[in-house]
């Protein structure tokens, strides 16, 4: 495709020279001021811009403000046409955001290499932005894939998990929920703002399912015992939040990035704490206990309670887990995310299909 050359300047004599001498190998267009050049640019893109400096509307550096000024219009190559060869007035000129000067009177060689460069470094530059643009659409799609896949494998490896304590599988799909629905409401309100960050919440909403990965260690004899466990059963259950941080190091340590893995450790290690200081394994008490775990805590007890397991039937109706849930503010959970998660009362029910 022919490149288009818009040379600007208020002497007829440098116009029509300029055209002269680039219009075998361009097509060029001329405008003789300052102010002309964006009633052109209204309607017409050139690849190349040759600038005077001195004009008596609008001079060459007023031009460049305006054009630098402009999302679209900066991203033109300007060289600056100039009979002042003051070396201040050089420096002026490239620190404009002008790829070269000329100096008129032209020399037509000159004038000539000078636009056939520039118009050759802009087109090298432009395919190389779009092969970057075409690189990382394909690292992002890439990224998108693996990503959906390890998804995929965590969501389906905590399902196994749960299976094996008499669970469903319901629970990993609606605890994941419960805690996005508390996540997202938490962003929008602004709250807890210096650690929810967009990248905390939606780790926290992918780390929700592995939240008790650490059951595959417990034995089945324990974890499926129909009567009521001993002292020391109960304490072998509860081992299993130190051990959901242990597997989660060993097995997502080299494959997830930095910051997930401290989040999906946190809320399998620190999901049975409680805001009172009075949960395991170690007994942290408010703030001390992650965010992401105080969220985790809450979607964990309301899905145990309201859901049916093959040991007892659920709570019903849901009005009366809320009720339960409240009562548990500043004991159990954190006041702040029960009282906005108990607030979400009609989402929930929605959900349920009360």
């Amino acid at each position: 495709m022919e490149k288009i050359i818009l040379v600007v300047d208020d002497d007829m004599t440098s116009l029509t020279l300029a055209k002269n001498i680039l219009d075998k190998d361009y097509r060029v267009a001329t405008v003789p001021s300052g102010g002309m050049v964006f009633k052109y640019l209204a309607k017409n893109m050139p690849d190349l811009m040759l600038l005077d400096l001195n004009m008596p509307d609008m001079d060459g550096f007023e031009v460049m403000d305006r054009l630098q000024s402009h999302p679209v219009f900066s991203n033109i190559p300007v060289i600056f046409l100039t009979a002042n060869q003051d070396p201040q007035n050089e420096a002026r000129c490239l620190e404009t955001g002008a790829i070269d000067f000329v100096s008129k009177p032209f020399v037509p060689q000159v004038l000539k290499t000078r636009v056939r460069r520039t118009i050759e470094l802009f087109d090298y530059r432009r395919q190389l932005e779009s092969m970057v643009r075409d690189q990382a659409q394909i690292i992002t799609s890439r990224t998108e894939r693996i990503s959906r896949i390890q998804n995929a494998v965590i969501i389906g490896m905590a399902n196994l998990i749960e299976q094996r304590d008499g669970s469903t599988g319901r629970h990993v799909r609606n605890t994941q929920h419960y805690v996005e629905m508390i996540a997202d409401r938490l962003y929008e309100k602004g709250m807890f703002a210096d650690t929810l960050t967009d990248e905390y919440r939606n780790n926290t909403i992918k780390a929700a399912p592995l939240h008790d990965v650490g059951k595959i260690r417990i034995s089945d004899a324990i974890l499926l015992k129909p009567e009521k466990l001993t002292e020391e059963e109960y304490k072998m259950i509860q081992k299993h939040a130190e051990y959901g941080a242990e597997i989660i190091d060993e097995i997502l340590g080299d494959v997830e990035d930095e910051e997930y893995i401290r989040v999906a450790r946190a809320i399998a290690l620190s999901h049975h704490e409680r805001f009172d200081g009075t949960g395991y394994p170690n007994g942290l008490a408010g703030e001390e206990i992650p965010l992401c775990a105080r969220i985790m805590a809450i979607a964990d007890v309301f899905d145990a309670l309201y859901e049916d397991r093959v040991y007892k039937e659920g709570i019903r109706p849901l009005p009366k887990v809320i009720r339960m849930i409240e009562k548990e503010a500043g004991h159990h959970f954190d006041p702040v995310i029960c009282n906005v998660f108990c607030g979400m009362k009609d989402e929930l029910m929605k959900y349920m299909g009360e």
